[in-house]
């Protein structure tokens, strides 16, 4: 370090020892206070992932927390069907106000935005990014213990732009029992560590289908093998749900805040710490 070093990194172009690395994190609305930042992701597509961030965000309001949920799939975005949301959300000088369930967590999500739900979004990636970034910056959110961020399948952009402009305290993943999706998890949990986000542990879904006449558990995809690969990335296993028709009618219908979350005990228990 100079002697005329200022002690700010920003305008300096010197690779001294003392330098600080650069920080994308972007500044919250002025009318938000969101104290956890919990990100819900996956290494592909059609695990349940927006099914088990819908779920754990329940499970966790249950518990008298303030939660909401930033839907960050935005070419898929499926959290407002989950809760029955349907109405555009307002806005004025200040910001975005989210939407609200019925039991009070609130939701941001684009389809919340546009005139014809069935609509697709046809934008590119750096737009897609930037609307995620604003999701944070110009929705007032007012008071939050717990944020889910439903991200969307994969490592590429918006998982990207979701690490580095959001204070994420944790992330935790969710797969499936097939060879494929728990390969592909691997990657996911390797983006977080590389993002220095702590792995808070990961969700198997559609781990069995428990028959209703004799009780039996069966493996419809197969094996569970997230033990296994869990252990071999050093994260624990929060949770194994079964196929459950009636969770499918639940958010079928906009009424997932009725649905059972006791099998997420332990992943809430590792969320809220």
């Amino acid at each position: 370090m100079s002697e005329s070093c200022s002690g700010s990194c920003e305008s300096c172009s010197e690779n001294c020892s003392e330098r600080k690395a650069e920080s994308f994190l972007a500044e919250q609305n002025q009318f938000s206070n969101v104290k956890k930042v919990i990100a819900v992701m996956s290494g592909k597509g059609g695990v349940g992932k927006s099914t088990v961030t819908s779920l754990l965000a329940v499970a966790t309001a249950k518990k008298g927390y303030r939660v909401a949920i930033l839907d960050a799939d935005i070419t898929g975005p499926s959290i407002p069907k989950a809760f029955g949301l349907n109405d555009t959300v307002q806005a004025d000088d200040n910001g975005l106000y989210p939407a609200k369930t019925a039991g009070g967590i609130e939701v941001m999500s684009v389809n919340l935005l546009l005139p014809d739900r069935e609509s697709p979004v046809i934008w590119r990636g750096p737009i897609i990014g930037g609307t995620v970034k604003q999701f944070w910056t110009d929705v007032c959110w007012g008071d939050v213990d717990y944020m889910f961020v439903d991200m969307p399948p994969g490592t590429g952009d918006v998982p990207l732009t979701v690490f580095q402009s959001l204070p994420v305290s944790g992330a935790v993943v969710v797969t499936s029992p097939q060879d494929l999706v728990t390969l592909i998890v691997k990657k996911a949990v390797n983006m977080a560590k590389m993002m220095n986000i702590p792995v808070l542990g990961a969700i198997e879904n559609y781990s069995f289908f428990r028959c209703p006449d004799c009780g039996k558990a069966h493996p419809i995809f197969g094996e569970s093998k997230i033990d296994g690969v869990a252990a071999e990335m050093g994260i624990p296993v929060l949770a194994k749900l079964p196929i459950d028709p009636s969770v499918a009618a639940l958010c079928d219908s906009g009424n997932m805040e009725q649905a059972d979350t006791a099998a997420l005990e332990d992943a809430v228990k590792a969320i809220i710490g």
